[in-house]
Formats: structure tokens, sequence, C-alpha cells
């Protein structure tokens, strides 16, 4: 997505030379949310964007792997490529489980479509991480008749995204769709047929998908000018640029300043990898304003529509407005009473108010917040 973006504003923006797109998967540029929904239910073989590369005048070179930099040359393993200027946006790669070998993950399109093949009804099914993505896999693996079982060492679902008394409101999202949740447990290995728990009880499993998380995809960056964070994250400022002379980089593998957050950011969802592919083109093309868009994600899980926008580290106060027994709700974070966080579950127009909300800065009247037939733009203090 980032590197796609980037591409077609640079062309749109007046970029009259050539640009040329390197990837290392043999795919044309394609969408990554559908994976863990259509492409998985069968709906869909490939989310290919609907661009016509040819009549922008974009050359395209998939199936090749970038291996180094230095100044003016990209290596890949096909050979070398000049450049005047680059862009990097090699994403993220699926972090893998120590010692499981046959383990699936789900992260590209090839992945997608070969655990649609072993998606078939009364496998058994381990998942391990109920992060996003595992929430979203055993949503579908459900639909398609498979027994599921979800594994999280934390002690509840989504640890590393929300706090515990809030990922514990969904634990019984699963219950409800016929998967078995168990938290608080890691894995010790995965054996034939079997996933072997740290408590020593044992998950059987015809297959196993790997969901805990992923890193930036930079090793390839080892020995050039781009400085990278502890994380492999690589470091840019305020306009995407790296500390390599004309080379910026955009999407899952950067770190950016956020003024707004007061800290630098690394985010791994599709609404940055879209904003920021725009952004470094912008920036390319000279006419780029700093990057800081407020962060949002969403999620279908279970039946619901689960929206996050903003950053609720270091809020000083939770408001609720309505219930979790309530079909939909929502949570607010404030920090000395501005918006600076929200979670929407089936409520999208608080989303879609709240982010424009937080992108103000605005102070909100929390007794008017809380009440949840309150329009959220209208509890501004």
């Amino acid at each position: 997505m980032a590197g796609a973006q980037c591409a077609l504003t640079l062309r749109q923006g007046g970029w009259q030379g050539r640009i040329t797109l390197v990837g290392e998967e043999p795919h044309l540029p394609y969408d990554r949310p559908p994976l863990s929904k259509d492409v998985l239910l069968g709906k869909s073989d490939t989310t290919a964007f609907d661009i016509d590369w040819h009549h922008l005048g974009i050359e395209l070179l998939p199936g090749r792997r970038a291996t180094g930099l230095e100044p003016g040359v990209l290596h890949t393993d096909a050979g070398e490529l000049p450049y005047g200027g680059l862009v990097i946006a090699t994403g993220a790669e699926a972090v893998a489980l120590p010692g499981a070998a046959g383990a699936q993950v789900l992260r590209t399109v090839d992945d997608a479509l070969a655990l649609r093949a072993r998606l078939v009804p009364s496998a058994r099914v381990a998942l391990v991480g109920a992060g996003w993505i595992g929430a979203e896999t055993a949503t579908v693996a459900r639909q398609l008749g498979c027994e599921v079982t979800v594994i999280e060492a934390g002690p509840t679902p989504l640890p590393g995204a929300l706090p515990a008394e809030l990922g514990a409101l969904m634990t019984d999202w699963y219950a409800a769709a016929g998967v078995e949740l168990r938290c608080g447990v890691g894995v010790a290995a995965v054996e034939p047929g079997a996933v072997l728990l740290a408590d020593g009880a044992r998950v059987p499993a015809d297959e196993v998908v790997v969901g805990i998380g992923a890193r930036p995809a930079t090793g390839w960056l080892a020995g050039s000018a781009v400085e990278l964070d502890a994380a492999g994250a690589i470091l840019v400022d305020e306009h995407l640029r790296t500390s390599a002379p004309d080379v910026w980089a955009a999407g899952d593998c950067v770190s950016y300043p956020s003024a707004r957050s007061g800290t630098r950011l690394t985010v791994q969802h599709w609404d940055h990898a879209l904003q920021s592919g725009r952004a470094a083109a912008a920036a390319v093309l000279g006419a780029g304003e700093p990057y800081d868009p407020v962060p949002y994600f969403w999620s279908e899980q279970f039946g619901r529509m689960v929206q996050y926008a903003g950053r609720h580290a270091g809020a000083e106060e939770l408001i609720r407005r309505g219930s979790a027994a309530d079909a939909s709700w929502t949570v607010l974070w404030l920090r000395e009473g501005r918006l600076v966080g929200l979670l929407t579950v089936d409520r999208p127009r608080d989303l879609n108010q709240g982010r424009r909300l937080i992108e103000r800065g605005a102070v909100l009247d929390r007794a008017l917040a809380a009440d949840p037939s309150v329009q959220l733009k209208a509890t501004v203090a």
C-alpha cells in the first residue's frame, strides 16, 4: 500500500521522470486487509489494486528483493538499480514462533491462499495470539466450520493494544462464536498434531496459525547510511526523510516523530501505509507538510466492527459511552480534558466524529461525553 500510493501520488503530483516500483513478492501491488476476510473465505483470489500502471508510466519490478543500499544505488537480488531519489516501503514481516517450523502465518496473499486450503470443515485449528489477526482469522475459521482454539500468553485478548480491562470485555465474543480461548499461558512447543502449552496441557491441532506481531522488514539495510531504532524501524524526520541523502521511507517500516503524541510512533496499519505513502511522495515533490496524522485502524471480528483512533498511552482518564453488554459501545481516553483516543464497537459515527475531535485537540464535557445518546461532536466543552 505505501509503495503503491507513493508511486501513484508522485505521478499524479506532476513527477515527469522515471518511476520504478520494486517488490519482493511476485504479485502486482495489492491490498492486505481482505486477506484475513474475503481471501480466506474464498470470495476472492486476488486483492490487486485497480491501477493501470502501464498507462501511468510506472515500471513494476515484482519478484525482486532489495539486498543492500549505498548512495545512489539500490542493490537487489537481480542486479543494481541506480536512483536519484528512493522511497523505502518494505513494510513488516510476521514474527515467527520459535520451534514452530510447520506453523502458518498470515501476512501475504500467498500465506492467505495456503491457509485457506487448510481451513476445511472440522479441521482443528490452533491460533497462537489473540491480537487483531488472531481474532479475524478465528472468526473466518469458525465460519468455515473449523474447531478453533486461540492461545494467548497475555491475560486477555489484545494485550499489546488495549488495557486488560478492555481486552477482557472481548472474551465473551470468543465463547459466543464457539471459539475456545486460553489466556495467560504460553506455547512450549508445536508437535505433530498438537500444541504443547507451558502449563503442560496439549491442544489438538491439525493446523497451527501464528499471529504474534510483526517487525520492520529492514534487515537488508544493515551497513547502510539509513539509521534504525532498536526495533529495526527506520528513523525518519517529520517529512519522512531518512538519515541517508535523497532517501525517504513510508509505511510499517518507519518510526516518525509525532508532535501530537509527544513521542516517536511506529504504526503498522493500513491507514498509516496509505497516508505515509502519499506524504512521502509529497515530500519528494517538495510540497510536503509535517506528517502527523491521527492514527486509525479497524478490525472486523465475531460479527463486530471494532475501530480505534488516536493513542491512549499517557491518558489520564477513561470515559465509557455505553456498556459492553450493549450491542454497541465506545470508550474515550482524555488527557488534560482533551480527547486523545477512542475505541468503538459498532459505533462508526462516534469514530468519525472522535477522530476529528482528536485532530482539533478538543476538550470534552465529561458528563455529555458519557451519554451515548449525545453525538460526540456535541460534547465539546
